[in-house]
């Protein structure tokens, strides 16, 4: 027999329980994915911290566009307005932020602190005097701040994910001016590129997608959105194109699966949900990764220790010093000796290429310090598998003559 909870989760994730389920699901899920597309470029630039700020600065401009509209009698919260006045704090937050960096002797992470600080302060204010005044729809306000996916309206989910799909396109359409920008700003401005606008449009798709997160998971934890899911994509792949559609990959997912936990456990906050699974999606990456996960890099350190000790000792026992320990037994494991640490055939053949690399590095080493190559280990790879060939011969003529 199939577990309920089993059944409805089931249906949830394929969009079968309910048509405003499966709205609000999929719209988390296009922001899930605008998220990570944007944020790729936010992190590269290293602008994480900046997004951080802005979605703090969207508060007072959603309290000043509530009093707006009471102002001008429309019918409680309208969302747009709302949004409105967050765009327009945002931008004013994120200028605040680029002229004291620019203009003052602050550095742009003390002037992010205090903006930051500053005007989410305000938003505060603003908020509390809005509780004190005879006004109607005040209380909804406060789901800006942690977000209320469930309380999100079919229109809502539906203009929450054309946006998302936006931000998502013109990242697209803009790749590669947004390549160049996040590696290389200054060869960038010197072929002609317009870093400034370029700038501009990057954190004009971060700002986009932090208003239109703000009804999902609140301006407190939207930035997570931004910076998680393009940080545990980080962990699987070095190329940019890869890099990218992963990072869309796995905000997608932590939208998605985040907003179907928040349906089946309807109790808990479910911005805060969709956070955690991002994170766990984060965790998943730091530890199992193949490209810089954690466990893939202990194997690597381990793997490399162990070639570096079994050719040590090659060459050790082609010297006539014994060997002893984990490593003779290692050397027997692998058919390099038998008896008392006698080298076989293959053992000689493999102790004299390790004697000759160690030979070859040394005088390396020696003449050219300064060329070692990033991503050599100097004494576990073979030489020819590193340096050119008519190199490791100038190697072994010198080596020769010496």
């Amino acid at each position: 027999m199939i577990d309920p909870m089993f059944e409805e989760a089931l249906r949830v994730l394929t969009f079968q329980s309910g048509f405003n389920s499966a709205v609000v699901v999929a719209g988390t899920a296009a922001l899930g994915l605008a998220g990570g597309t944007v944020g790729t470029f936010l992190l590269l630039r290293r602008r994480a911290l900046v997004s951080d700020a802005l979605s703090h600065a969207t508060l007072p401009g959603i309290a000043v566009a509530f009093l707006v509209g009471a102002a001008l009698g429309l019918p409680e919260r309208s969302l747009p307005l709302l949004l409105a006045g967050a765009v327009v704090s945002g931008v004013v937050g994120l200028l605040t932020v680029q002229a004291l960096s620019r203009f003052t002797r602050l550095t742009e992470d003390s002037a992010i602190g205090a903006v930051l600080s500053v005007f989410f302060g305000l938003g505060v204010v603003l908020l509390s005097v809005i509780q004190n005044l005879e006004l109607g729809g005040q209380a909804g306000l406060k789901t800006f701040i942690l977000g209320q996916t469930a309380a999100m309206a079919q229109g809502e989910a539906i203009a929450i994910g054309l946006l998302a799909a936006g931000a998502a396109l013109a990242v697209a359409l803009l790749f590669k001016e947004l390549r160049v920008l996040a590696f290389d700003p200054g060869f960038a401005a010197v072929q002609g590129w317009p870093v400034g606008a370029l700038d501009l449009v990057l954190m004009g798709l971060a700002t986009l997608v932090t208003v239109i997160g703000l009804q999902t998971v609140g301006l407190i934890l939207v930035v997570a959105l931004l910076i998680i899911p393009p940080a545990a994509a980080r962990f699987w792949t070095d190329r940019l194109p890869a890099l990218t559609v992963a990072a869309a990959v796995i905000g997608a997912l932590s939208g998605w699966l985040g907003a179907t936990l928040s349906a089946l456990l309807p109790k808990l906050p479910a911005g805060a949900v969709i956070v955690l699974v991002a994170g766990g999606f984060f965790l998943l990456s730091f530890l199992f990764a193949p490209a810089r996960g954690l466990l893939a890099a202990a194997l690597r350190q381990g793997r490399l220790r162990l070639t570096f000790a079994e050719r040590r000792a090659l060459t050790d026992l082609l010297d006539g010093q014994p060997v002893e320990g984990s490593v003779a037994l290692w050397l027997r494991l692998r058919g390099f000796t038998r008896g008392n640490s006698v080298l076989t055939p293959a053992g000689q053949t493999a102790a004299r290429a390790a004697a000759r690399d160690r030979r070859l590095w040394e005088r390396f080493l020696a003449d050219y310090p300064a060329l070692l190559p990033a991503h050599a280990n100097w004494g576990v790879d073979p030489i020819d598998s590193v340096l050119p060939g008519d190199m490791v011969r100038l190697l072994e003529e010198r080596s020769a003559s010496s």
